[in-house]
This record gives structure tokens, C-alpha cells and sequence, in this order.
């Protein structure tokens, strides 16, 4: 995962492990940080995974020694002109690469995990925020580098990072652009986990978990991250009735009449994703 890339290398790479997509961000000289071709390499890629019946999970992670460094900045036109600030412009790209990766991410059809393998900036950890679950390695940071150049927190951050780690410390992560180490970032809930090693041993693990719910009611799995995340948007008594209408929708599906009898013949459940 450290061997450079050249102009020919793919910016996104895929591996089917069984049950779960592998998918890495491939441009470990720059941090891999997003072109607008990795946007529409990384969307490849989740086509991918959605159209294969097989996959019921997917890892997202980075090449090299970081996960993701935002966007990168080379691609901006800052060159001295009467029309700078037109062409300068972060709104373009943020409406028509990074929204839409991040909206792409947070409705999938299957649970996806974050592999943080080390730094997470600007852009780079609202990806990690936008996977259902994210998993460290000891070295990783998450750092909301926005402040440090003129900008707000985007792709989903200013969002994201309140409802994991509450209103005080977003505020100060997101003005100070302070450098969140990865034990920290479980403390405060913005991770799941940290595992002790290198990102190895962080894919390792993330791969582990991925296959564990590959084999569990896709589904539900999905229709729980919806519930939870859309939650926010509701009042109590619409929630109850949320809760209702989806668990009416998942007992038509095959694994819950498994699921249930199972259950009552005492033997392992045989999930489908059905």
C-alpha cells in the first residue's frame, strides 16, 4: 500500500473479498486527496459493488500512509487574473463531486466501514464520517482543516460532526482546525474503535467486522442507518411511527421470518440480504 502511482494508475482500486468489497483511495503521493476523477472512480466503484448480488459489505480505505486529505487544491485555479475569485470558486466542485459522493455514501445498500489509516482532513474526514462505521489505526488524526484556508466544513461535515461529537467541541474542532488523534476521536464518539498497529492491521480489522455483518440482515442493517441518521429530522411521536412502518417493511423480508425461525429452532440463522 506505499508503492506510488503514476498518471496511469487507477485512483480508486477494487478487490471482491467474498461477501465484502474492498475499495481504496489510490493516490498515496497526495495524500489521497480528490481529483474529480477519483470522485468519479470511487462512484465506479460503489456502482460496482451495488450491481454485484454477492457484495453485502464494503471497506473503504486510503493507499499509503493517509486515508483521505479533503480535496486537492492543485486543481483550483488561483492563477492571477481579473476573473480569480470566479474560477477559485469551491462551489462547483463541492456540488457536483463531493455532495454526491457523499450522498452516494450514506444511502448504499449495504453497510460500509471506513478503514482510517491515517490522517482524515478537510473533506477527507467527512468521507470517514459519512461510512457507517469507521475504525482507526493508532496513528490516524482527523483533522478539520477548513478553517486554516478561508473555508467552512463541507461534503457533510457541518452536519456530521455535531451529531457525533457534540455542539462544544465541533465548534472548536471546526474554527481551531486542531488535529484530532484517533484515540481521541473514539473517546469523543466520532470513531468506532482503534486498533493498535499499522493500516494493516486497521484493514485487517475493518475487513473482520465487514465480513461479520456481511452475514447479517443486510436490510435491517440499512434500514436501521436510516432510522438513526433521519431521526434527528423528527419529532418523537414521527419517529414511533418511523419505527413502525420499517419494521412492518422488514417483516416481509426473508430474513426476519429466518431470522425468527431460527430463533425458535435453536440453530444459526441463514441470512440472505433478503
Amino acid at each position: 500500500m506505499t508503492a506510488e502511482t503514476t498518471a496511469a494508475d487507477p485512483t480508486v482500486l477494487y478487490a471482491a473479498h467474498g461477501a465484502v468489497a474492498l475499495i481504496t483511495l489510490n493516490r498515496p503521493q497526495a495524500l489521497n486527496s480528490f481529483t474529480r476523477q477519483m470522485h468519479k472512480d470511487l462512484w465506479a466503484a460503489l456502482d460496482r459493488a451495488e450491481a454485484d448480488a454477492a457484495i453485502r459489505a464494503i471497506v473503504l480505505t486510503g493507499a499509503g500512509r493517509g486515508f483521505c486529505a479533503g480535496a486537492d487544491l492543485s486543481e483550483f485555479d488561483f492563477e492571477p487574473g481579473a476573473d480569480l475569485v470566479q474560477r477559485a470558486d469551491p462551489g462547483p466542485v463541492i456540488e457536483q463531486a463531493f455532495n454526491p459522493t457523499a450522498r452516494r455514501l450514506v444511502s448504499l445498500r449495504m453497510p460500509v466501514i471506513a478503514a482510517v489509516n491515517g490522517v482524515a482532513a478537510g473533506a477527507g474526514a467527512s468521507v470517514a464520517m459519512c461510512c457507517d462505521i469507521a475504525i482507526a489505526c493508532g496513528g490516524a488524526s482527523f483533522i478539520q482543516a477548513f478553517s486554516k484556508i478561508g473555508l467552512i466544513p463541507d461534503a457533510g461535515s457541518s452536519w456530521l460532526l455535531p451529531q457525533r461529537v457534540g455542539m462544544a467541541r465541533a465548534l472548536a474542532l471546526a474554527m481551531t482546525g486542531d488535529k484530532l488523534p484517533a484515540a481521541q476521536a473514539k473517546e469523543w464518539g466520532l470513531i468506532w474503535d482503534v486498533v493498535e498497529g499499522g493500516a494493516d492491521e486497521c484493514v485487517a480489522a475493518a475487513m473482520a467486522l465487514a465480513q461479520k455483518l456481511a452475514a447479517m440482515p443486510t436490510r435491517a442493517l440499512v434500514a436501521t442507518r436510516h432510522l438513526l441518521r433521519d431521526g434527528v429530522l423528527r419529532d418523537f411521536p414521527a419517529q414511533l411511527d418511523a419505527e413502525r412502518d420499517t419494521q412492518s417493511a422488514m417483516g416481509k423480508t426473508h430474513d426476519y421470518i429466518e431470522g425468527v425461525t431460527a430463533f425458535l429452532q435453536k440453530r444459526p440463522a441463514q441470512f440472505r440480504g433478503e
